[in-house]
């Protein structure tokens, strides 16, 4: 299975070496990957395959003639060439791509973005749809007002401060700077000026105003035959963006109902809408708007669902089909700065979380939907299987389910005849049904969670009606049906005494009943939780204790 994802792609070395080199396709590859989010490319390493040829081994002056090729051939491309000896021996050449600030293009003026796993042609009018995505100096950047740092809202300067020196996401040696030099790291201030970013997140209303596309929210609730009952606004511009996800969920009221689940289920009491969603709406539409054109957001407040509206179209290379796995983002500073603060989930994670939490709560998962010039996300309100709330939660207590199995779980159990491989794949936005395993289903399979019907490509995933009906997670805990933490602690002790061990070493003598890439993701969550480290690659792999996991 091919490794390659949308910020990874191999190549053979055949491309840049001997009679049947083609630099001008890895020129177009690299001009992907800048106007992208950059990415990195492994040339030496086939497709379908983890590592080089062993015997393989790279020309001292390949590298300066790599350099000078791409110069020669791309526009506005910044390339990191280097020499990586694989765990087998053989060498290969990884070769970053920075994400370009401007536009990137092939030097006969040719533009390409990576989008998914591919590189594709931008041609008629994506070409000014990415150029207006990409200006030379980023929006947020810009200092067109002139607005002295002394001219800031020293209230705000110092909520946003305190804030970034008591957040965990932030690093000690940033918490350590002075007022002036945060504002300057994290793109607030160029110099003596604020730049746009600065004037929208510390800025007065009134400078905020000024620049003419600062974000106001209109909020308005309508009743079951579409009418409007009430509404909210925050468009005087007195608040930052940072302060107007607080207002919008702490002052309308909808946010705050909560209602019991019917009877069987302990009274489990639900909130109409998980603060974590509602947040996550709310940031990315203004982590994601394209500033330089006006629009308000609108979060809209049906009955049976909550939609929130925002102005411009969907960055170039993301699409509704692609959004949960995507990374595009048009204002890279604003969303550190909101990442930082916790308002937002790392790139690429925030759509994970609200599909995790959603299914969760037995509810359908957002949907977006791209319009014109606007882009809208729906999340539904009313829990669509009461029963699926439970398993959720107790499939999770028992087997601490990771984020893409709590999901996988969830739209299988939501689903009452279960999905096909391919119904799965798309739902998941998976590029093929290959995709699926081992990461979304295979422990959820081993543990009895999920089944599965036919063969191939008729294959069929479902929970059972059992586990639905809460009868099937009481039995007792069987070595097939293991918890997690407990095969993690067999783990540990063995490799306590067997040092320098191989995977199959250790699921020999731990667990033999469970299946071989069980024991894997056990080891793979020690190594995340550095009680774990391990040397070589693949087949040549070799796990030991690390010092935090070192038994008493």
């Amino acid at each position: 299975m091919s490794r390659e994802t949308q910020t990874l792609d191999q190549k053979s070395l055949r491309l840049i070496q001997g009679s049947r080199s083609d630099y001008q396709t890895l020129a177009n590859d690299c001009v992907c990957f800048a106007n992208a989010s950059g990415g990195c490319l492994h040339i030496g390493i086939e497709d379908g395959q983890a590592l080089p040829p062993p015997e393989q081994r790279i020309a001292p002056d390949l590298l300066d003639k790599l350099r000078k090729r791409i110069g020669e051939l791309t526009v506005n491309v910044h390339i990191a060439p280097e020499v990586v000896r694989a765990a087998n021996g053989g060498e290969y050449i990884a070769l970053t791509v920075a994400r370009s600030v401007g536009v990137a293009s092939t030097s006969d003026g040719r533009y390409f973005m990576r989008m998914g796993d591919t590189c594709q042609p931008v041609r008629g009018d994506d070409v000014l749809h990415l150029l207006n995505d990409r200006p030379g100096l980023p929006w947020e950047a810009m200092v067109s007002q002139q607005v002295p740092v002394a001219a800031a809202d020293a209230a705000k300067v110092q909520a946003l401060v305190n804030a970034l020196r008591a957040s965990d996401r932030v690093k000690t040696s940033v918490k350590d700077k002075g007022d002036a030099e945060l504002l300057a790291h994290y793109g607030l201030s160029d110099g003596d000026v604020l730049t746009h970013l600065g004037v929208l997140t510390v800025g007065t209303a009134r400078d905020r105003a000024r620049l003419g596309t600062a974000p106001a929210v209109a909020a308005i609730k309508f009743d079951e035959l579409g009418q409007k009952v009430n509404k909210w606004l925050w468009d005087d511009y007195t608040l930052s963006p940072v302060d107007l996800v607080d207002a919008v969920w702490s002052e309308i009221p909808d946010f705050h109902e909560s209602y019991e689940l019917p009877d069987g289920l302990h009274r489990q009491k639900l909130p109409a809408y998980d603060k974590r969603v509602v947040r996550e709406l709310l940031v990315n539409a203004l982590v994601h708007r394209p500033y330089t054109q006006r629009g308000d957001i609108f979060v809209n407040l049906h009955p049976d669902r909550l939609e929130v509206v925002n102005p411009g179209p969907l960055p170039l290379g993301v699409t509704p089909q692609t959004i949960l796995h995507a990374s595009r983002r048009r204002n890279d500073r604003m969303a550190t700065l909101f990442h930082d603060l916790r308002l937002m989930e790392k790139e690429g994670s925030g759509f994970d979380l609200m599909y995790d939490v959603q299914l969760s709560h037995g509810r359908s998962v957002p949907v977006p939907k791209e319009g014109v010039d606007s882009v809208s996300v729906t999340i539904g309100r009313r829990v669509q299987r009461p029963e699926v709330v439970k398993l959720m939660m107790e499939a999770d207590a028992r087997y601490q389910l990771r984020q893409r199995e709590r999901i996988t779980l969830g739209l299988l159990a939501v689903a009452p005849e279960g999905l096909t491989a391919r119904e799965l794949a798309a739902r998941l936005e998976l590029g093929s049904t290959d995709e699926l395993r081992p990461v979304w289903l295979d422990r959820l399979l081993d543990v009895g969670l999920v089944a599965s019907t036919g063969r191939t490509q008729a294959v069929r995933y479902f929970v059972s009606p059992d586990l639905l009906k809460g009868s099937g997670l009481d039995e007792k805990t069987t070595l097939r049906r293991l918890e997690p933490h407990r095969l993690r602690a067999l783990i540990v002790e063995d490799l306590a005494r067997y040092a320098g061990s191989s995977s199959a070493d250790v699921h020999r003598r731990t667990a033999p009943e469970l299946a071989l890439r069980t024991v894997r993701r056990a080891l793979e969550d020690l190594v995340e939780q550095e009680q774990v480290r391990y040397e070589g690659e693949r087949r040549w792999r070799r796990y030991w204790l690390a010092p935090k996991g070192q038994l008493p």
